[in-house]
């Protein structure tokens, strides 16, 4: 069985994210699609002083007008250490800030002048460092079939790898006819995130912060148990 999902490539994105890239056996980047301005492609959040907060990798000539593989990153290290000292000294006494801080700050260290790029080494590098057996494959390196849009595109990349299953955030159901997908072989599948809160840094519990929050508060082996709290619907 082949169980795949496609999404736009996030920095640092929040459990739920991962929790997709844990469901499948092959997750595929969308990056020749166009950027999102306010999305959360170069852009989380983490805790400061008890309260979420933005980190922001600033870019070179963003447009919605641009594939993300088409976008480049602002050049260091000014932006990097800023960030950097950001999530130092919100996490410094954090249970796992020894474990956590250095993988963290390599990625965001990490040398790439592509967005694309930059990203998808984040995300291979951190199913590596939780644990999930996942493989990826980038939509811009593979496919050229970025003429297709929506349920056909999916359907195309879904024919390709041989998917018998394919699975999507619960907030595509609108998106997708489960009789199209029937008619190619293939089940489709929303994951639905189950809430499991877990000691933070404030005086309530914030949820949807980047997985940097989390790693810093229960580390990558207890974060397996968040990663497999969802629903397939």
């Amino acid at each position: 069985m082949m169980t795949i999902a496609i999404m736009q490539p996030y920095f640092f994105p929040y459990i739920g994210y991962w929790q997709l890239i844990h469901a499948v056996n092959r997750f595929v980047i969308c990056d020749d699609v166009n950027y999102i301005t306010g999305g959360w492609i170069n852009r989380n959040r983490i805790l400061i002083n008890g309260d979420p907060a933005y980190i922001t990798m600033p870019l070179s000539h963003a447009s919605q007008n641009k594939h993300i593989c088409r976008i480049s990153l602002l050049p260091g290290p000014v932006w990097q250490n800023q960030m950097v000292k950001s999530i130092e000294h919100a996490y410094r006494r954090a249970p796992f800030f020894a474990v956590v801080f250095p993988v963290v700050e390599r990625l965001i260290r990490h040398e790439a002048e592509n967005l694309s790029d930059y990203l998808t080494y984040q995300l291979q590098t951190m199913v590596t460092f939780m644990g999930i057996n996942t493989e990826f494959v980038m939509t811009s390196r593979c496919y050229k079939n970025a003429h297709l849009s929506g349920q056909a595109r999916v359907l195309d990349i879904c024919r390709r790898e041989g998917a018998t299953t394919y699975i999507n955030p619960q907030g595509g159901r609108t998106l997708y006819a489960t009789e199209a997908f029937r008619a190619e072989g293939l089940d489709l599948h929303f994951i639905v995130m189950r809430p499991l809160p877990y000691k933070q840094r404030a005086s309530w519990f914030v949820p949807y912060l980047s997985i940097i929050d989390a790693l810093m508060e229960i580390g990558p082996v207890e974060i397996m148990h968040h990663l497999m709290n969802y629903d397939l619907i």
